[in-house]
């Protein structure tokens, strides 16, 4: 072939356009993959991830704000305490314990242990974030979040002082106040520890 003679381009048919592959760049945009480490954090959304979360109102964490939202808390520790109290085996200072325990494990499941919303509007956009997290879009120290931390707190003040500082059960209590009041906490935020086969992994892009 000579010097001038142009290059033949391959036809859409030909072996050379059919064996084309896509490039890594492209397969790695439309790829999903989990973090293995074992301390993770979540990245910030993208543009188009924020688009999709405004699309409209989160439901899944603006329930926060509705009026009684605040009182089922204090209605959900009274129950429990009249439950625990009508078994004949539990102490004032056991039911009072079990009472903080119980709460505690159920606002960790609820706020910091699920993810995502049970609503499909906004293309997963909060896959990768839990209830706390979507609270009042993140910002800390708001009034909701307030109350969310002060109500464990003031539980186990209350579980400490009618178990008569009675030291199992203040460990009891205080690792029950820690489990939920560490997650909430601004270096909690968006941190994920991923213990295998008990966690969800947190899903990259």
């Amino acid at each position: 072939m000579s010097k001038n003679e142009p290059i033949p381009f391959p036809g859409p048919s030909s072996p050379e356009r059919l064996n084309l592959s896509p490039t890594t760049s492209h397969t790695n945009e439309h790829r999903r993959r989990r973090s293995s480490s074992l301390i993770s954090k979540v990245e910030p959304e993208t543009f188009e991830t924020k688009q999709d979360q405004d699309i409209q109102d989160n439901m899944n964490a603006n329930w926060v704000h509705f009026k009684g939202a605040w009182i089922i808390h204090i209605v959900i520790i009274m129950l429990l305490k009249v439950f625990y109290d009508l078994v004949p085996i539990f102490s004032n200072e056991t039911s009072w314990t079990l009472t903080n325990v119980t709460y505690a494990i159920g606002s960790y499941i609820m706020f910091h242990q699920i993810k995502g919303t049970p609503f499909d509007y906004n293309n997963g956009a909060f896959d990768n974030l839990n209830m706390w997290e979507q609270i009042d879009n993140g910002a800390q120290f708001t009034p909701v979040k307030k109350f969310l931390l002060g109500v464990p707190i003031f539980l186990f003040l209350i579980s400490t002082h009618y178990s008569n500082y009675d030291l199992t059960l203040f460990v009891i209590n205080l690792l029950a106040c820690l489990l939920v009041v560490i997650p909430k906490l601004p270096y909690s935020h968006r941190v994920r520890i991923n213990i295998p086969y008990l966690t969800d992994q947190q899903i990259i892009n």
